[in-house]
């Protein structure tokens, strides 16, 4: 997107809105409940469904010991997440299906996009930065880590807001920071993450969702992974509710992207089908859906060759006939 295109759209500029805001939190944890407690699709239904979160997963590698061979392997599994054979089992050979993006720090970021170049792949590199995860470093620090990022190849970057400034209340100064991150991130799709866990309160990942979006973010997301408490189902409604408010304020569509503890083919069935409702179909797609994570793949395709096959095992224990 454009430096400023949906800052421009905004509706609800005057930041004396937010602190109105009240969320009900008896009203959210009803609605979590009944999402949880809804049936998820069967059989070939559920195969379908477990491809479109193939397709929306950042597959991530956030690891103290990453190497340029570990980002080789991510950018391989990403670029080919389903095993050839089961993918012609389900006439899905020809699809194309890969994940949405790879993700990696800052400093892993050239050896992604030279990877996917030699690969001939036009999948996105994703890049955590802003002092992720806590985001406690320098402001100009911050700024430059995202410049780098995009300077070596990064087309999305996953930046921090500064959870001091929303659990005190600089509403104006967040959005300040996150207008600039935005600046600089340039054509670069901008994910912010909020670090739900650290939040204390559903009015404050409220308040954090409207002023993340104003400020220009194209998604918001849940978590770093690295908190506590990570993505929720009750989080989750409070962000999408802000996402669909802020759309009809301002005709904006804004992404969603939980992340952190994602790691059953089972409870991403759940987040796709929260989305569904929460948000509409529009929104079941990798322009404005991804999930965060970096086991989750291996259990879908636990499951799909098991649709498949109709053999539970571990996946690698069952060459496909």
């Amino acid at each position: 997107m454009g430096v400023t295109s949906h800052m421009k759209q905004s509706c609800i500029s005057d930041l004396e809105y937010i602190s109105k805001i009240k969320v009900n939190t008896q009203t959210v944890l009803k609605r979590a409940q009944h999402i949880q407690g809804q049936k998820i699709p069967t059989k070939q239904w559920q195969a379908a469904w477990l491809l479109k979160a193939v397709t929306c997963i950042d597959l991530t590698t956030l690891a103290g010991d990453d190497t340029p061979s570990n980002i080789q392997r991510l950018c391989l599994k990403a670029i080919q997440p389903v095993e050839y054979k089961l993918l012609k089992k389900m006439d899905m050979h020809d699809k194309e299906v890969t994940t949405a993006a790879v993700c990696v720090y800052p400093s892993r970021v050239a050896d992604a996009a030279k990877l996917l170049e030699a690969a001939k792949s036009t999948l996105p590199v994703a890049s955590v930065a802003t002092g992720f995860p806590a985001g406690q470093t320098p402001l100009e620090t911050r700024l430059q880590e995202v410049r780098m990022a995009v300077a070596d190849g990064a087309t999305e970057i996953d930046i921090v807001i500064n959870r001091t400034l929303a659990l005190t209340g600089q509403w104006e100064a967040m959005f300040d920071e996150i207008r600039q991150f935005r600046m600089v991130c340039g054509n670069a799709h901008m994910k912010t993450i909020l670090a739900v866990g650290e939040l204390g309160t559903f009015t404050n990942v409220y308040k954090a969702s409207m002023v993340a979006m104003m400020a220009g973010s194209d998604f918001i997301k849940t978590s770093t992974g690295k908190e506590a408490i990570n993505a929720t189902y009750s989080v989750a409604i409070v962000m999408a509710r802000a996402i669909r408010n802020y759309y009809l304020f301002t005709g904006y569509k804004v992404g969603f992207k939980p992340a952190g503890g994602i790691r059953t083919a089972q409870e991403c069935l759940v987040w796709l089908n929260l989305i569904k409702e929460e948000l509409g179909n529009d929104w079941l797609c990798p322009h404005l859906f991804r999930l965060g994570a970096s086991s989750l793949l291996t259990d879908i395709e636990r499951q799909l060759y098991h649709h498949v096959t109709g053999q539970y095992a571990a996946y690698d224990e069952l060459p496909m006939a």
